[in-house]
């Protein structure tokens, strides 16, 4: 019986020993996350995400690595540019572990080296351009340190992935001038704005004024040429209708006589009563004074025509009407 009590306790303690070297020989890692495997304190390899086994008593788990992308916060510094004005800059730079190895073994603390290497050199590339230049190339800023830092983190088997500036805060005093100097170059800007706005209306006025002559001109010459145009066809039509009275007298015909000389007295006659000065007209109270009138004319020239000429008179009347 003791001896079957001690093989049983023997017996319960190496399966424990299994169960527990069997504990240390299995780890999970998990995602984002990568161990480094010691021997004897030395590194041997590394464990990826999943299931990973190490040999129990001889092999132990060295660093446990993130090798997700990580943020590195760099507080706000003071930098000198290179026309020694004094700034305030706040930085935020991006990081992963890709060699996990020697992220763990070369350096002690790769954040807070990355962190220092950040802030240094922020300072150096601050000290290299001039304060204007710094505040309108944030961009060529993030570049140069990216460049720099990524060269620097290499041996640590980190890889900077982005720099970006935040703030770069001047002197109060630096702040002041310089709104004063944006102010006045926007006054000047403005101003030289409001001048080409006005020669450009000055311009367009001109043009307005000599489009408007030319059309003036172009009109008064349309309308003296219509003008000219309706005088010369009414001296046509005059010259040919004296020439047709002539033809008429001359045919001994008086009908075209008596029509012209009745034109031209009525025509008289129109022009006194149209005239604006004071005046008194005496014309015939009668009607038939015309036509005597016209009888009178066509007697005058029956007698230069001769006696054959025919006495027509004007209206219908008969001879002796008057």
């Amino acid at each position: 019986m003791p001896y079957t009590f001690g093989f049983d306790i023997f017996a319960i303690a190496l399966a424990l020993l299994i169960i527990v070297t069997i504990a240390l020989g299995v780890r999970t890692v998990p995602q984002g996350y990568v161990y480094t495997v010691e021997r004897f304190g030395r590194y041997s390899r590394t464990l990826g995400p999943g299931l990973g086994l190490i040999i129990p008593y001889i092999e132990t788990i060295g660093h446990r690595v993130m090798v997700m992308e990580q943020v590195l916060d760099v507080p706000s510094q003071e930098a000198f540019t290179k026309d020694n004005a004094g700034v305030r800059i706040d930085a935020v730079a991006f990081f992963q572990v890709l060699d996990a190895a020697r992220s763990s073994y070369e350096v002690d603390d790769v954040k807070q080296a990355l962190l220092m290497l950040t802030m240094t050199n922020i300072r150096t590339v601050v000290g290299s351009m001039d304060l204007d230049e710094l505040l309108s190339n944030r961009d060529s800023i993030n570049d140069k340190l990216l460049i720099i830092l990524d060269a620097a983190a290499s041996p640590w088997g980190a890889k900077i992935t982005r720099v970006e500036i935040k703030d770069i805060l001047p002197p109060a005093d630096l702040a002041t001038a310089m709104a004063r100097q944006m102010k006045a170059e926007r006054d000047r800007r403005a101003a030289i704005l409001e001048a080409e706005g006005d020669r450009n209306a000055d311009i367009l006025r001109a043009e307005g004024r000599k489009q408007a002559a030319i059309l003036e001109a172009e009109g008064r010459k349309e309308s003296a040429f219509r003008d000219a145009e309706a005088r010369e066809r009414s001296a046509e039509a005059e010259a040919k209708a004296t020439t047709m009275v002539s033809e008429a007298i001359a045919r001994g015909d008086l009908a075209g006589a008596n029509f012209l000389v009745a034109e031209k007295y009525v025509g008289a006659l129109t022009a006194f009563a149209n005239s604006p000065n004071q005046k008194v007209i005496i014309v015939p109270t009668e009607m038939g004074a015309l036509a005597g009138t016209l009888g009178g004319i066509a007697e005058i020239t029956r007698g230069v025509f001769g006696p054959d000429a025919p006495a027509r008179r004007p209206g219908g009347l008969p001879p002796g009407g008057a």
